[in-house]
């Protein structure tokens, strides 16, 4: 039995080993929101300044939706566990209203990246 205990220690610090890398959220790609809106962040640079375009499904305008330009930063130095907060205003090219958005990023238990976000809008 003593034998088998520096095995099963090893074996079981190589299986924990696993648990303990966390994966770092990313906003650069495509994202679609529960009500089909969506963005796309293009890159974010070494500022952590980010452009994109948003495309809303929802509005109160007659006017027809237009895809929508974006500009945002991201925190320089994620927090521990790799979930950047950020902020970005979208200036909507179709009506004469902007918004503002601040947010998270975060991993869910099944590795899938999920932002949970705020937003105001004036017209």
């Amino acid at each position: 039995m003593v034998q088998a205990t520096p095995l099963l220690l090893v074996l079981f610090l190589a299986l924990g080993a696993q648990g303990l890398a966390v994966k770092k959220c990313s906003l650069t790609g495509r994202w679609v929101n529960d009500l089909g809106s969506n963005m796309t962040i293009t890159t974010v640079n070494a500022n952590g300044a980010f452009a994109g375009s948003y495309h809303t499904a929802v509005s109160a305008t007659s006017n027809e939706i237009k895809l929508s330009p974006l500009q945002g930063a991201v925190q320089k130095s994620p927090n521990q566990k790799g979930q950047p907060t950020f902020g970005f205003t979208v200036n909507w090219s179709f009506s004469d209203s902007i918004t503002v958005f601040t947010g998270q990023c975060f991993v869910d238990e099944y590795g899938k990246e999920v932002l949970k976000t705020m937003w105001l809008l004036r017209s």
